[in-house]
């Protein structure tokens, strides 16, 4: 009876607890319903008072990114160069005072090159201090239609390398600031601004057919004649190297100028070639394992790391013992770290890659110099065997004491010589390994060696640098023995091509030299 008697106290005071904690879970769900209800009716009223996106209202709707979709205009100047530049495009502009802007160009690529640099289509993906730099060239020397490609906008620290963005355009899309600023500098041009994120889904139309408006409103579409990679992220640099590789794409990339100060080691060569530079590398191996190892050209700096250079900045050791520091990046594949950059530097390799696509679309005849890219150790080489050369001339020619003979060429006149007068080639076979630097005609006995000063002490040859030619070691073997130290006529040796060719290059040595 007693047991009886405490279950049912005990019952009472479960159903009593039940009923409380209904009525505590009933009032908390009104109160969360009611709050749900009064947050919906005052997102629905804060959405009823902001106006539609429409031509009087002059809010822009926000990117992916959370940037300015549309183009926004800073002041009446921003309006006055876009008026003028729609009515520029359609026609509304002097001929005379395009051909006068353009007028140095003009006279330096003549009028063929002129006219295909105008009619010319060229898109530049990324915009920032290389980007910048390239498209503002590209459209002062002529270029008429140019596509733009970023997603990012202009930040504070942006300034110390941008072409063209000014404190007011920090936080606007680096494409409106740039189309502005090129609206107000060559308001013909057509620029076509794409506030988007270069990938591999986007290339096909980032990089494809361009419909614009003629001026007498008919549509024109046209391909890209040339395509600049001026992007500094790996795994997007490869996307569109590879796209316009495989799509046979004109295309120049921008390695990396970050931690760079040197402008005089800035080289354009094939991505095979590029060394001294980690994005060179990084990229290069990932284009191999996509079966691309050459036929891209690349601006890049041979310039080696050294004490009291910069260097890439470590990441934050509290960042990393987060966790996964990739987390870190502003998008996915994207650097999570800042570059130390060198506001010229940029510049510098923008406008190397616009005067290389300026160049190439105009057809104007470039021959780059390719050395000095780690060949100091052959140029001394080659220094060396010449030395050995015209002791052993000496010799054998005038039968003179070559002890202590000097000859006046210096590691660089090697390096001239190679790169410049000769590209790198043999002038017999055009191979370019294992080249020596030999006279090309038998030195007369009089003329080897210098005697003015030899009762002072000093011996040196009567050696200039056009009496030089390059060939392979095989082939200079030949020519001592036959040439310089033999009977043998040059024109007995050598067919009419190679002496014609030797006599070309000589001839360009000897009007350069005056330039040097």
């Amino acid at each position: 009876m007693l047991a009886s008697q405490w279950l049912q106290r005990h019952a009472e005071g479960a159903k009593i607890t039940y009923a409380f904690a209904c009525g505590a879970a009933t009032a908390a769900t009104a109160y969360y319903f009611f709050l749900a209800v009064r947050r919906h009716q005052a997102t629905e009223a804060l959405k009823r008072s902001i106006p539609s996106i429409s031509h009087e209202h002059k809010a822009v709707p926000l990117t992916e990114y959370g940037g300015a979709g549309k183009p926004s205009y800073t002041n009446a100047e921003d309006v006055r160069a876009a008026k003028i530049a729609a009515r520029a495009r359609k026609g509304d502009y002097d001929e005379e005072l395009i051909l006068e802007q353009l007028a140095r160009n003009r006279v330096f690529l003549r009028d063929e090159g002129l006219a295909k640099l105008r009619n010319a289509f060229v898109v530049v993906v990324g915009l920032g201090g290389v980007g910048s730099h390239c498209v503002a060239a590209l459209l002062r020397s002529g270029v008429s239609k140019v596509r733009i490609v970023d997603f990012d906008q202009v930040t504070l620290s942006s300034l110390n390398r941008h072409a063209l963005a000014t404190l007011a355009d920090v936080g606007t899309p680096k494409v409106h600031c740039v189309r502005r600023r090129m609206e107000q500098i060559c308001p013909w041009a057509r620029v076509d601004p794409k506030n988007e994120l270069f990938t591999s889904s986007s290339a096909e139309n980032l990089l494809g057919c361009w419909d614009y408006e003629l001026r007498d409103g008919e549509e024109r579409g046209q391909e890209p004649d040339f395509v600049v990679d001026a992007i500094d992220n790996i795994e997007t640099k490869v996307h569109l190297l590879h796209y316009c590789t495989l799509h046979n794409l004109k295309v120049i990339s921008a390695m990396g100028a970050g931690t760079k100060s040197d402008p005089t080691r800035i080289c354009v060569g094939d991505i095979s070639t590029s060394i001294e530079d980690p994005l060179s590398k990084a990229t290069r191996r990932r284009l191999k394992q996509l079966g691309i190892s050459s036929g891209i050209p690349v601006v890049f700096s041979t310039e080696k790391p050294g004490p009291g250079k910069a260097e890439l900045m470590p990441v934050a050791e509290q960042e990393v013992e987060k966790g996964n520091v990739g987390d870190l990046g502003v998008l996915p594949e994207f650097r999570v770290r800042i570059l130390p950059v060198l506001g010229t530097m940029p510049a510098m390799f923008g406008y190397t890659v616009a005067n290389h696509v300026i160049c190439s679309i105009a057809d104007y005849p470039v021959e780059y110099r390719v050395g000095d890219r780690g060949r100091d150790k052959m140029y001394e080489a080659m220094l060396s065997a010449l030395q050995g050369l015209e002791e052993r001339l000496a010799r054998t020619i005038s039968g003179n004491d070559a002890i202590g003979l000097k000859i006046p060429v210096s590691r660089d006149d090697i390096a001239y010589l190679v790169e410049e007068v000769f590209r790198g080639k043999s002038v017999v076979s055009g191979l370019t390994t294992r080249l020596v630097l030999t006279r090309w005609t038998r030195p007369d006995s009089g003329s080897k060696m210098n005697k003015t000063y030899e009762n002072e002490g000093q011996k040196t040859s009567n050696l200039r640098l056009s009496d030089l030619v390059l060939m392979t070691k095989e082939e200079a073997q030949k020519h001592e023995r036959e040439i310089l130290k033999g009977a043998t006529d040059n024109a007995d040796l050598y067919d009419h091509q190679v002496i014609d060719h030797v006599t070309r290059r000589l001839q360009d040595e000897r009007a350069f030299d005056r330039f040097r």
